[in-house]
């Protein structure tokens, strides 16, 4: 097996066991709430159930993304044991984070010539990110030298799917992405807004249902659109919530019916504290492979 790191983002929202048990090195990204700035640790310093209280009660958490200096204090380590890094990044398209990566990952390629050194931007977020890492690895174990490895990874990223809803809107109108007035009119109305990462990897709102269950549904369809196989899909599903487990476990019942086919069960992720702060409480999103995203 070549010998090689794979690294990534605490954005990716996976369980602490699943980068010890690959040995994945994570860069942390950081926010701020209540005065106080904490590292995205997967749930450690905060408690989830906690962060999505806090912001139920009226806090609010600003992010902010790793810079060069904090790559470097990762990568650099693993390249003087000679060891070559592949990094997958956290959408370009919702975050600097990938640039950053890019401007250490120069500076690093200059001091250590004879090391490999990859940036690749996932097109991708939260527990979608996962599933692209997840894959990544998969090929590496299979023995897949680095150079390969970079390769099927920008040419497979935009085959992961992102889908999700929300029932709560507070946050994004504090985000800007909604108006006061849609905020409330939704709330009232019980609007569950769908929305997908693009093929630009940025968030796209695509459609308005009334209603969690409703929504849920028009959410499985787009599974049953999209995925490879239709109906015989037989990869990964991972979906991530934000404090409504409940909600998240539903979707994953209905996807283990209708695809009976799946690599495994659901799994079922926490929505970190750094994506948790864009979307806020209420938020469960599906992840699976599918045809090649193009818009």
């Amino acid at each position: 097996m070549s010998d090689y790191i794979i690294t990534c983002c605490s954005t990716a929202d996976m369980p602490g066991e699943f980068f010890k048990e690959n040995n994945i090195p994570i860069i942390h990204f950081h926010y701020t709430m209540e005065g106080k700035e904490y590292e995205d640790d997967l749930g450690k310093s905060m408690p989830f159930d906690l962060f999505y209280n806090k912001i139920k009660e009226g806090a609010v958490s600003t992010t902010s993304q790793p810079n060069a200096e904090q790559y470097m204090e990762v990568w650099e380590p693993l390249l003087k044991e000679g060891r070559d890094v592949l990094h997958i990044s956290l959408s370009g398209g919702i975050s600097g984070a990938y640039n950053s990566a890019c401007i250490a990952a120069d500076m690093l390629r200059e001091k250590y010539p004879e090391n490999k050194l990859y940036v690749v931007d996932s097109l991708a977020a939260s527990s979608g990110y996962g599933l692209l890492v997840t894959l990544g690895m998969e090929k590496k174990k299979e023995g897949l030298p680095i150079e390969e490895c970079d390769k099927w990874i920008e040419e497979n990223k935009l085959t992961i799917h992102h889908w999700f809803f929300s029932t709560d809107l507070t946050s994004y109108y504090r985000g800007g992405r909604i108006s006061a007035t849609s905020a409330a009119f939704g709330t009232i109305l019980k609007i569950c807004p769908l929305l997908n990462v693009s093929h630009e990897g940025k968030l796209i709102p695509r459609d308005k249902y009334r209603g969690k269950k409703k929504v849920s549904e028009e959410m499985v369809k787009r599974m049953e659109q999209y995925a490879l196989d239709r109906y015989g899909y037989s990869g990964r599903c991972y979906i991530s919530h934000s404090s409504c487990y409940e909600d998240a476990k539903l979707v994953a019942e209905m996807i283990e019916e209708k695809f009976p086919k799946l690599n495994g069960k659901v799994m079922i992720n926490n929505i970190g504290t750094v994506i948790g702060s864009h979307t806020g409480p209420g938020t469960v999103a599906l992840y699976f492979a599918g045809v090649k995203r193009t818009e």
